[in-house]
């Protein structure tokens, strides 16, 4: 078993990202303490997942800042923004905060966006060694980041009807120090996500 910590909240079924990549579920913030890497998954609605991973915020933050690597995917890269739009403004629709930006509902085009899409590389992250322009990642969301920190967009990805003028350019990852985010699941999509979250367990605080 790897030392990589899966955050288990209760409310998506993190049994294929401990099995992908070989590592631990963790129900307890004290259990993090030890990680040597993070991933945090998720699937459902923000405002559950920020009251459930709330108690884990002081943790998640002091780990980051000692140079552990953390992996955000779908929701969980959701989190890593200021806010988000899904529930109001209420308070449990602030996230970590890593990444500004606030994640806003696709409108005008078929939601959810789910199924294979492309992703188109900017710029260069370890995350992405090996992967390139064009390559198919598999998506299941209805809302999407939207940042100023345009640097530290790592893809964007083009969802909708171009010709309808109904599409959008969205960043599906981002990444900041030892942070890393992905809009789309790695755990199911196939050799493509199979490399990338091989380079995810490669990375070391010390390479950062």
């Amino acid at each position: 078993m790897r030392n990589i910590a899966v955050v288990d909240l209760g409310i998506a079924n993190v049994f294929n990202v401990v099995k992908a990549v070989g590592g631990y579920a963790v129900k307890k913030p004290a259990q993090l303490s030890h990680a040597e890497k993070i991933i945090i998954p998720g699937v459902g609605n923000f405002s559950a997942i920020m009251e459930k991973l709330d108690e884990f915020r002081e943790v998640i933050t002091e780990k980051i800042e000692n140079s552990t690597p953390l992996l955000g995917i779908c929701l969980g890269f959701q989190v890593l923004f200021e806010s988000s739009e899904e529930c109001g403004n209420t308070a449990k629709n602030y996230g970590l905060g890593i990444i500004k930006g606030r994640v806003k509902k696709f409108k005008g085009i078929r939601v959810p966006h789910m199924g294979w899409n492309q992703i188109e590389l900017s710029g260069k992250t370890a995350l992405f060694d090996g992967l390139k322009t064009g390559d198919y990642f598999y998506f299941v969301h209805s809302y999407y980041v939207e940042t100023e920190e345009t640097n530290l967009i790592s893809t964007f990805t083009e969802y909708g009807e171009r010709e309808n003028g109904n599409s959008y350019r969205f960043a599906s990852s981002a990444s900041k120090g030892n942070v890393f985010g992905v809009q789309f699941h790695p755990e199911k999509s196939g050799e493509n996500g199979k490399k990338l979250l091989e380079n995810f367990m490669r990375i070391e605080a010390s390479d950062l």
